[in-house]
């Protein structure tokens, strides 16, 4: 392993990992650092939605997770009396059509093994105290847990550290939003004769929200809010009695929880930072935005944050492409948790209506809207990240004439291509045209000829970027001569 490396990234949770995956797996140095002496033995973020498995799936180590989760194929949301929704998730427009049950344990222990199987290791305990940004490349100070301390020399730096991250406070950005005032509880443990198995149970008592996630078998997650905080400090953790008391209350069932793995009270905090990048310096994942549970979408953001850098930030170190490429980064990212944030909070004031006017309203009105097919599809796009795009990226050409199929912004339907060349622009349509881009582009773009398709470029992410029905090469050219290095 470099002592100094291209990239040097801070922290080793599910986002850290994904970045460190996709940098190696383009060919690029890096080191990877974390101030816990081990991966959480934690469930913690519980799901792997569609486009999440997508992109892992493009970058050709998908198989682990799927062996290690499990399908869940819809949720039930009730009052305990009746049913509000059955909302199902079979609708999906993805090769996976369901979000996979899976233990954040589980997620980094995958992310983890490939990585190392790519000759790389997590270094722990190992925290990031300081850095510096000198304009050619970062200054950073390691410390173990020796109290040695290390300077390494990197030409870039990204923040994976968490809702805590050193590296956002280094860069002495605001994060800003707030803490919602209510408490929370968790328990993970084993719940017999709970189903189907296979969907999210929600019951929306009139004295607040239960709700169960399956994880394996009879394991099962479920959170619940304690209503108003009291306090600075949320509540001490809760004993089984307690959860056991919840359950017994709100679910209307004989639901009986035995042998927990894990038992905590939480808050929420809604917080996100306005830039993602600093000089050579970037933040992913909790680092830059922490949201409600509600969707579980979280780690799925923070991932596919991973996803969108990783591969811009190789084609520039490669001098594949000038370094404006990584001026889309934060401006596409923030935008999208800008999104993430704002439907995780609607999704929680909505579970946690105390009035019962209010929650009269709100289950008269979810059984209405999800009584149609096509707001239940659109419902299960949202949660599934699918319906994520880039309309308005600076990396977006939209001079050209689309055609049908998805325009620019969207998100490409089928897999891109595997190895080495799935790390560029893929061009697909007319042979002379796609042929003649890889031709003259031949570190940027890679040809997939398919004379039935209009012409179109697909970043390495998944996403259209120029699309031209008259195939127009030297609009296609104009827009590669403005990324090339």
């Amino acid at each position: 392993m470099a002592n100094n490396p291209q990239v040097l990234i801070a922290g080793a949770g599910p986002v850290g990992l994904t970045m460190a995956n996709e940098l190696v797996r383009r060919g690029i140095g890096v080191r990877i650092v974390d101030k816990a002496p081990a991966r959480t033995d934690k469930s913690k973020a519980l799901v792997l939605w569609s486009r999440t498995l997508e992109l892992l799936d493009d970058a050709g180590y998908v198989k682990g997770f799927l062996s290690a989760g499990m399908q869940a194929h819809g949720a039930t949301i009730s009052t305990g009396r009746e049913i509000v929704a059955n909302v199902s998730l079979d609708s999906i427009d993805s090769r996976y059509p369901y979000a996979l049950m899976i233990p954040q344990s589980e997620t980094e222990r995958v992310l983890d093994e490939h990585l190392v199987a790519r000759g790389v290791t997590v270094e722990r305990p190992v925290e990031l105290t300081k850095f510096t940004d000198t304009g050619s490349g970062i200054e950073a100070t390691l410390k173990k847990a020796s109290g040695e301390t290390e300077t390494v020399s990197a030409d870039w730096l990204i923040g994976c550290d968490g809702a805590h991250s050193s590296v956002r406070h280094g860069l002495g950005f605001a994060f800003e939003g707030s803490t919602l005032q209510s408490d929370w509880a968790l328990a993970d443990g084993f719940i017999a004769g709970l189903e189907p198995k296979d969907r999210l149970h929600i019951f929306w008592h009139r004295d607040g929200i239960l709700a169960f996630f399956p994880i394996v078998g009879d394991r099962w997650r479920v959170i619940g809010d304690l209503g108003a905080a009291e306090g600075e400090s949320h509540r001490a953790d809760p004993t089984l009695e307690e959860i056991q008391a919840l359950l017994s209350h709100r679910s209307g069932r004989d639901l009986v929880m035995t042998n927990p793995y894990w038992l905590a009270c939480f808050r929420i905090n809604e917080r996100k930072v306005k830039d993602y990048r600093k000089g050579r310096v970037f933040l992913a994942g909790d680092a830059a935005h922490i949201h409600s549970p509600a969707g579980g979408q979280g780690m799925n953001t923070g991932m596919q944050d991973a996803f969108n850098l990783a591969w811009k930030l190789s084609l520039v170190i490669q001098g594949s492409a000038r370094p404006a490429l990584l001026d889309s980064y934060s401006p596409e990212r923030s935008a999208v948790g800008d999104r993430v944030l704002r439907n995780a909070g609607r999704l929680t004031e909505a579970a946690i209506a105390r009035n019962p006017i209010v929650q009269g309203v709100r289950n008269t009105i979810v059984r209405f809207a999800t009584s149609f097919p096509l707001i239940q599809h659109k419902i299960a796009d949202q949660l599934s990240e699918m319906d994520i795009g880039y309309p308005d990226s600076p990396l977006t050409f939209t001079d050209g004439i689309g055609g049908s199929g998805p325009s620019p912004g969207e998100r490409w339907p089928h897999p891109l291509p595997e190895g080495p060349q799935g790390a560029r622009f893929t061009a697909i349509g007319p042979a002379a045209a796609v042929a003649a881009l890889a031709r003259n582009f031949p570190g940027l773009v890679v040809a997939k000829p398919n004379p039935e398709i209009t012409l179109r470029l697909i970043r390495p992410d998944g996403y259209v970027c120029f699309a031209d029905a008259h195939a127009d090469r030297a609009l296609a050219e104009k827009y590669l001569a403005g990324i090339a290095g």
